[in-house]
């Protein structure tokens, strides 16, 4: 049974605007503050893009997630950007998450929590506040929430209109994904339609049509006894949340508003936001934002992260210990999961934390190719998730989801997996704004790579539960 949430204490007074008192990484500098201020007013006066009920649905189920029964499935793009702006393309990434969670489901034996990087994901942090080409240095585009791709200084100008654009796209975006999710196009029925015709032919195509096929027969058994799309929901719609990260702090206060029914602050720009590895300093003011609201959150934990501090930002973020309410993201390489993640593990548990562990594997590889080009290798993505599975088995704790850039175009960005995109094929259909994404047939054969570590974990969990006598 889902433990109900504690009254939510926090340690000193929050605000809406409280984080405006600390020190602020990661945002722009606008040069029109006037500007500013009055595009937050006008944001502060629009419909909520999701409501509270909706985050509290949300944290319930990240809750069975931190008790080891279910599992969490977060993907989508980079950086949404204007230009791709295209029901197609949502409808794409969304099919390709569905696909996912049906592998993974039947992988893990136990419901998959299905979160998107959409209709909300439009900034981007960035090692370098500029850009240099040809001797020219301009500011660093920030994702199109803030400024423009194109290299001119017009264009890398911090634009607060924009912000009033991503409202607008995200509004849409979450209108056609509801759509998707609760008017029949997420039916069990469908699943091979969910199938992209460039994934079809390739060898996860064939294996997500054999699966189909395992699944269409259990189908017709349950509507042989009587259970149907008309009088089962759980087969004709699905949840699906949106995720982003809480990078541009004046748009996430302006929706932030007072939930009428607990009188809670819940930030309403999406159902579950999270603190990146350069925004998470303790006393900093992603953090003191996040603190205050009542979304689920996440908090990215990198390789330099200590014992110490990541208990400092449990302390913060989740101060009742309330499961579901945290998702520690671990995003450290390949090279060094191994030694940084067990010792945070081990604190936490000492400490009894509730909080959801997910591994990141993109972030930490990403590289530059011979030719400059911006990449990640599959196989380093794969050994990074190989790793964090073996680490919480090592452990005795949960390894509860993945969360992962990825899109349902049919792009070049990342390297290897069965398709065997080299690195001379990169420019081939390369198209993200910002990092390398999975294409649709990458991501699916990491799904199914991933059932496979859920089968053997089962399979395992089977094997210690005591057999009962036969009377």
């Amino acid at each position: 049974m889902v433990e109900a949430a504690k009254p939510h204490i926090l340690p000193d007074p929050w605000s809406r605007e409280s984080w405006r008192t600390k020190p602020a990484k990661q945002m722009p500098t606008y040069p029109d503050p006037e500007a500013l201020a009055a595009v937050e007013q006008e944001l502060r006066h629009f419909p909520p893009l999701v409501f509270a009920g909706e985050a509290r649905r949300l944290r319930a189920s990240l809750a069975r997630v931190a008790e080891g029964k279910a599992f969490l499935l977060q993907g989508g793009d980079c950086a949404e950007s204007f230009a791709e702006f295209h029901p197609n393309n949502i409808r794409d990434t969304f099919r390709v998450l569905l696909q996912m969670a049906v592998v993974l489901t039947f992988g893990a034996g136990v419901p998959v929590v299905k979160t998107g990087r959409l209709a909300g994901q439009f900034a981007k942090p960035r090692s370098e506040d500029f850009e240099t080409i040809d001797g020219v240095a301009l500011p660093s585009y920030r994702g199109d929430m803030v400024n423009g791709m194109e290299f001119t200084e017009e264009a890398r100008i911090p634009d607060p209109k924009r912000l009033i654009h991503c409202y607008n796209q995200s509004a849409a975006t979450l209108n056609l994904l509801r759509a998707f999710a609760q008017g029949g196009y997420a039916d069990l029925h469908q699943v091979q339609l969910w199938n992209l015709s460039f994934v079809a032919d390739s060898p996860q195509g064939h294996r997500y049509s054999d699966l189909v096929e395992r699944l269409t027969e259990a189908l017709e058994f349950m509507d042989a006894c009587g259970l149907t799309s008309e009088n089962a929901p759980q087969i004709r719609e699905t949840d699906f949340f949106t995720a982003h990260e809480a990078l541009l702090l004046p748009y996430e206060e302006a929706m932030t508003r007072v939930d009428s029914t607990t009188g809670d602050c819940y930030d309403t720009s999406a159902h579950f936001l999270w603190a990146g590895e350069r925004t998470r300093d303790p006393d900093g003011a992603h953090i003191e934002f996040l603190r205050g609201i009542q979304n689920p959150i996440g908090v990215k934990i990198g390789p330099t992260l200590e014992a110490g501090e990541l208990l400092r930002l449990i302390d913060h973020l989740n101060p009742n210990n309330t499961p579901g309410q945290l998702t520690l993201i671990a995003r450290m390489g390949p090279d060094k999961i191994r030694k940084v993640l067990p010792p945070l593990i081990r604190a936490v548990e000492r400490d009894s934390r509730k909080v959801v562990w997910v591994s990141d594997p993109m972030h930490a590889n990403t590289v530059k190719s011979a030719s400059g080009i911006k990449t990640r290798y599959f196989d380093r993505i794969l050994e990074e998730v190989r790793a964090f599975f073996e680490i919480h088995r090592e452990e005795g704790t949960y390894a509860g989801g993945v969360h992962f850039e990825m899109t349902g175009q049919d792009v070049t960005e990342c390297v290897g997996g069965a398709q065997a995109i080299t690195e001379a094929n990169l420019s081939d259909h390369y198209h993200t704004h910002c990092d390398p994404r999975l294409n649709a047939s990458q991501a699916l054969e990491l799904a199914f790579l991933l059932a496979e570590m859920l089968k053997e974990r089962r399979s395992r969990e089977r094997a210690r539960r005591p057999v009962r006598a036969t009377p």
